[in-house]
């Protein structure tokens, strides 16, 4: 008899590297409401979310940002946002 009833057990976890800490919180208006959306290193998006969240002030307690993000190294990252709101966006750098 089957100590199981009738519940199949977990598979054997597997150890898949973690996904890499975010680097980069930028707040961007978008359409006249803020947005922030968190990047990697490599201005990888992983997360878009209300730039007036908690979340957001929690993150960027005791940073300065750097105003702009019209650098070229953000053109493929924020291509879907105009001049104007790339000029006026803050950049956080995150701790890791």
């Amino acid at each position: 008899m089957s100590q199981d009833y009738g519940i199949p057990s977990h598979s054997a976890h597997v150890g898949k590297p973690s996904r890499a800490p975010g680097r980069y919180l930028v707040v961007i208006d978008s359409a006249g409401s803020a947005l922030a959306r968190l990047f990697l290193a490599s201005r990888v998006q992983v997360e878009e979310f209300d730039g007036g969240a908690e979340e957001v002030a929690s993150m960027t307690r005791g940073l300065v940002p750097a105003r702009g993000a019209d650098a070229a190294e953000w053109d493929t990252a924020l291509r879907g946002h105009n001049a104007a709101e790339r000029t006026a966006a803050l950049v956080y750098t995150l701790a890791i």
